[in-house]
């Protein structure tokens, strides 16, 4: 059986009308989400997506943005049911950040979906974010197992690398997926799409075809998706 995947980092500073045309559009049968609010009323992904038959799961993280506390999370939305979910803790304090992690039932075959969103390091080699990496690998059942997200790390750094020591990246082309606006990072001021950042990682023992980065302006990443037989 096939599934449509897709993973994305909306954007806290996004629009909710161009990720539901986007989304609507791509109809696909998983959908991780990163940079998702629970508590902005007018950029409830959430409601919108529950309204078209999603079961989802949620991994808030709280962190302390221009001196305010702020909430935000990872997000996996199934068309198939999630039997079991829970949040993966990668750090602590201030700098908090988390995975998501749901069991879903895939007509009687459990399919190990996770989430993350590491520490965004400017493009920069950081042993904070290889530790939140080799924490996510540390969780990862030995079959049946796709990561998907923004990992906020280039295709040449460590925590890439140590990710395809364990799974296969559906991406080999490493087809450049942020930014689309200078605003998605105040320090980098990135003026063109030419850096990859957003991943879709699968264990051995699935198949895959079909990677693309999607077009989407809803956000400063673009989304990526990909076709998985399990």
């Amino acid at each position: 059986m096939k599934l449509k995947l897709v993973a994305w980092n909306i954007w806290v500073d996004g629009w909710l009308d161009k990720w539901t045309d986007f989304l609507q559009k791509a109809d696909a049968d998983i959908i991780c989400l990163q940079e998702v609010k629970d508590d902005d009323g007018k950029r409830d992904i959430i409601a919108e997506l529950t309204k078209r038959g999603y079961e989802h799961t949620f991994a808030a993280v709280e962190q302390v943005w221009d001196g305010e506390p702020f909430r935000f999370g990872n997000a996996i939305f199934s068309k198939f049911p999630i039997i079991h979910s829970e949040k993966i803790q990668l750090e602590t304090g201030e700098r908090e950040r988390a995975a998501a992690y749901a069991k879903i039932d895939v007509n009687d075959i459990v399919l190990n979906v996770f989430t993350t969103h590491l520490i965004h390091t400017h493009q920069q080699p950081s042993e904070e974010q290889e530790e939140q990496t080799n924490k996510l690998i540390a969780k990862l059942p030995n079959e049946k197992v796709v990561v998907m997200g923004d990992f906020n790390a280039t295709p040449e750094s460590a925590s890439i690398q140590a990710m395809e020591k364990v799974l296969v990246n559906t991406d080999p082309g490493s087809i450049p997926t942020w930014s689309m606006y200078p605003e998605g990072c105040r320090k980098c001021k990135p003026q063109k799409v030419d850096t990859k950042l957003d991943y879709i990682f699968v264990s051995k023992d699935l198949g895959f075809d079909s990677f693309q980065v999607g077009q989407s302006d809803g956000s400063d990443h673009l989304p990526v998706l990909v076709m998985v037989e399990i």
